[in-house]
């Protein structure tokens, strides 16, 4: 089984309360500070989701965003916004499952540049697959999930389905704990994509990485109702 593609998720709000940062700016900095750290940490990808901020507010964090990855290896993608990603020099996109397509992308974006897209279900993975165009699907929410409260999990099952039915890695995504991390890459998913994994664990991003990466299931992230 080869080592997972890992992906980090923003969510300054969550990442604010976990540390219990009031300040409306400073929420801007613990996500690149956040981002940093899960850049050195090894993380491959960060996804710049922050849906309520305004287009120059979202430019502005992407392109922080972008600086604090540079000499490693992660890249930065923008949730949905493909004029704020290539604004900010970003290295792609990640459309949602009912965005623009793919193909209307890759005529707009630069060379190199990643699309990723989100599915829920089969054939959601299959319209992607045949729209073409993409380069990795996230797929979720596999698990019962805080960011998306009473959203019905797809399950394990699921995910072997979406996985089997494409040559496109597959990201799993939604509730994804450390424990969890195997039997994922063990139906196929190429690798995991998160939110409270990264973000209850601020300052041990280097336990988790390596934890995910190697599947050592040693290390613990912190107790929070939020995680």
């Amino acid at each position: 089984m080869s080592s997972p593609v890992i992906a980090l998720i923003t969510d300054r709000l969550r990442l604010a309360t976990v540390l219990n940062t009031v300040d409306r700016c400073r929420t801007f900095d613990v996500v690149v500070e956040q981002v940093h750290a899960a850049a050195r940490a090894g993380v491959h990808l960060v996804q710049v989701r922050e849906r309520d901020l305004e287009g120059r507010e979202l430019f502005d964090l992407a392109y922080r965003c972008v600086c604090a990855v540079r000499g490693t290896g992660a890249r930065i993608i923008v949730n949905d916004r493909l004029d704020i990603a290539m604004a900010a020099g970003a290295h792609g996109v990640h459309l949602r499952e009912t965005s623009v397509g793919a193909a209307r992308v890759r005529s707009i974006a630069p060379r190199g540049f990643l699309v990723g897209r989100s599915v829920h279900d089969l054939n959601g993975a299959r319209r992607a697959v045949a729209e073409g165009g993409v380069d990795y699907l996230v797929f979720g929410p596999v698990f019962a999930t805080h960011s998306k409260p009473g959203q019905t999990e797809a399950g394990i099952d699921a995910l072997r389905e979406v996985a089997d039915a494409t040559a496109i890695p597959v990201l799993a995504v939604g509730g994804v704990t450390l424990d969890r991390v195997g039997p994922v890459m063990s139906v196929g998913a190429a690798g995991i994509a998160a939110i409270g994994l990264f973000a209850c664990a601020p300052d041990a991003l280097n336990d988790v990485v390596t934890t995910v990466r190697d599947g050592d299931s040693r290390f613990t992230i912190h107790d929070s109702p939020l995680c």
